[in-house]
């Protein structure tokens, strides 16, 4: 059974940074593109990120471009977002997700996920 969970949500200030995980159980997540999405509320899914398996390539949304970044860690199973120069636009829960396959689709528009954690909480107040 494949559980993916995500960790390192807070309450920050705009300008702030955090850095959000990702671990899986059941999934080496090195064998897989991983993807991170935002759902703000009333406001549909929102791609941001995602990182590829064989050449570890990363995609970006325009929103984040330049003050996010994604990383992984295979020794410990992991996949992280750093998140720099917060905005309270960035207030949303976050979800890492897989699709299955080792490349990514983008940044994650649209992308059929077949697993995705429970999220975590960002809030940056206005």
């Amino acid at each position: 059974q494949v559980q993916l969970v995500e960790s390192g949500g807070a309450l920050v200030q705009p300008g702030g940074s955090l850095r959000l995980s990702c671990a899986a159980s059941g999934r080496t997540l090195g064998h897989y593109a991983v993807y991170w999405y935002r759902r703000a509320p009333g406001k549909a899914r929102e791609g941001i990120s995602c990182i590829s398996s064989r050449d570890t390539n990363t995609y970006y949304a325009d929103s984040v471009k330049g003050r996010f970044t994604i990383s992984r860690d295979n020794a410990k199973n992991l996949v992280y977002l750093q998140m720099n120069s917060l905005k309270p636009e960035d207030t949303a829960t976050y979800h890492c997700a897989t699709e299955g396959d080792y490349y990514c689709s983008g940044y994650g528009y649209g992308v059929l996920f077949d697993y995705w954690g429970q999220g975590t909480q960002v809030t940056v107040p206005s």
